[in-house]
């Protein structure tokens, strides 16, 4: 009995330390809470008792997404002070951060200009009231994003409907900031402060040489600023409609040949990427962008909308060209992809070359293909929209430098021009029938682009290094008729006007010239 009592006083003695120490535990956890409570009311409590500044502000932040403003609010929240510079200064003159952070960029908007705020409806003016509870709740960025695009919304309205009434009065700007009429003895480009001086100082200056035979006059002298000096881009092309397509930089510029001026702009999404070839389609206004990020656009220029964004390859596009719905597109890693912009699963054939693709044309009755390579390889393609890269060219004729000076004889449908790069120099004429070399003439430079001339079925080529000349050559002797010399930079790319009588030249020191072609 006594060790049975020993045993149960022992734990009886246990029990009260486990008892007593949980006691001591409690007593703290209630003195520290409220030792903190009152810290923490006496730090958000005015000598008067009313609610401190800091303990009001940080409950507004925690409530800044709510739409219902707090009338009673010293300091007005984040997002009522947005709609309150709006509703009480409209829009700024200065770039802000809502505006910097769009969705979608500005497309085709050359001309932007500010507007009221009264043309917001009033539902994207003014908060919602205390009454309306069925309103969502929205995040402070949610309403900034709302906001933004309600603001662009508008912009892109009213701007284009201006730009359409200026073009009507023909009131649009003359001069683009990359695209400048040469102002002859008053312009300021470097180019022409540069030969002003040589001629101050007595030195020679090139001079363009007039034939008799054919007259190639200088009509409108352009500076331009981004044109990239790639030998293996194709940035110009000339439509039926009189508009130029010129790719700078990430902006496709869009040209009137009629007034001479930039009437609209296409921006590429992405400041990175930039264009790297454009292409008519043969009757109508829609242009094809290729770019260097692999993507190939289509653009309705007349209803300022892009069409649609064709995917597939994965290096830059260099070159396109069209086949009626057929839009054939080639890139640096040696594909050639067939699109149908007609079906949604655009992309219906593709061909490939060993290096990349620097030049691409249809045929004048569109029966055969060919395509140019970075390594010299030229080939003929037959007329089948399904063609796999496992199938056979028509023709494969070896050049010893990159085929890129390239074209068909409209006149003669099966004929086709070449042209050789730095280290070749050589103009050849190829019946691509019976795959022979029937015409050649050597330049003794290289050649950055090629055009036939139908009205006197003549043939222009543009050069490089040295002399940077357009040389026009009697076909089909190919006699040098004489040369022209109107740019101090390679001559990269060549279109004719679609009433022939007009040549665009565009050229690596940042100008182009318009020249009046005729008898």
């Amino acid at each position: 009995m006594d060790w049975k009592l020993e045993k149960i006083s022992s734990r009886r003695v246990r029990a009260e330390e486990d008892m007593m120490w949980e006691g001591v535990m409690k007593t703290l956890g209630k003195d520290l809470r409220w030792s903190r409570k009152y810290s923490m009311q006496k730090m958000n409590k005015t000598p008067d008792g009313r609610s401190s500044y800091s303990r009001f502000k940080r409950s507004i932040m925690k409530r800044r997404a709510c739409h219902v403003p707090f009338a009673s609010s010293p300091v007005s929240t984040k997002w009522c002070q947005n709609m309150d510079q709006i509703q009480g200064t409209g829009l700024s003159s200065s770039p802000s951060e809502e505006l910097c952070q769009t969705p979608e960029p500005l497309v085709l908007l050359p001309y932007l200009t500010e507007i009221p705020i009264t043309a917001i409806p009033d539902c994207a003016q003014k908060p919602p009231s205390l009454k309306d509870t069925s309103a969502p709740k929205r995040t402070q960025k949610t309403s900034k994003k709302l906001l933004s695009q309600t603001r662009l919304k508008f912009l892109q309205e009213q701007n284009f409907l201006q730009t359409v009434e200026d073009f009507k009065r023909g009131s649009c700007i003359r001069h683009d900031s990359n695209i400048k009429i040469c102002e002859k003895d008053t312009c300021m480009w470097k180019g022409c402060l540069q030969t002003k001086k040589n001629k101050s100082l007595g030195q020679k200056t090139q001079k363009v040489h007039i034939c008799s035979h054919t007259i190639l006059q200088p009509d409108i002298r352009l500076h331009i600023i981004g044109l990239h000096n790639d030998y293996y881009l194709n940035l110009l092309d000339w439509n039926s409609e009189n508009l130029v397509a010129i790719g700078l930089k990430s902006t496709a510029y869009i040209f009137s040949g009629e007034n001479r001026t930039v009437t609209q702009k296409i921006h590429l999404s992405c400041p990175a990427t930039y264009v790297s070839s454009v292409s008519w389609i043969s009757s109508g206004t829609c242009l094809a962008i290729g770019t260097s990020s692999g993507e190939v656009q289509l653009w309705d220029i007349e209803t300022q909308k892009r069409l649609r964004n064709m995917l597939g390859h994965m290096s830059v596009v260099g070159a396109l060209s069209w086949n009626n719905h057929i839009l054939s597109s080639g890139s640096r890693l040696g594909h050639i992809h067939h699109h149908d912009v007609r079906i949604a699963e655009h992309h219906i054939g593709t061909l490939q070359h060993k290096q990349g693709i620097c030049s691409l044309k249809w045929s004048p009755c569109g029966n055969k293909l060919a395509s140019g390579s970075s390594d010299g390889d030229l080939k003929i393609w037959p007329c089948d929209p399904g063609e796999t890269k496992l199938k056979s060219p028509l023709l494969n004729m070896p050049h010893p430098t990159a085929v890129k000076a390239m074209n068909w004889c409209p006149w003669l449908s099966d004929t086709l021009a070449v042209g050789g790069g730095m280290t070749d120099g050589l103009i050849r004429i190829w019946d691509t029938n019976s795959g022979k070399n029937i015409h050649s003439a050597n330049t003794n430079s290289q050649i950055c682009s090629l055009l036939w001339l139908p009205q006197t079925k003549e043939l222009l080529t543009g050069h490089g290094p040295s002399r940077n000349q357009m040389t026009i050559w009697q076909y089909p002797s190919l006699l040098k008729m004489n040369d022209y010399y109107g740019h101090k930079g390679r001559v990269l790319h060549l279109a004719l006007s679609p009433d022939q009588r007009r040549i665009f030249s565009a050229a690596a020191n940042g100008t182009a010239n318009i020249w009046k072609y005729g008898n």
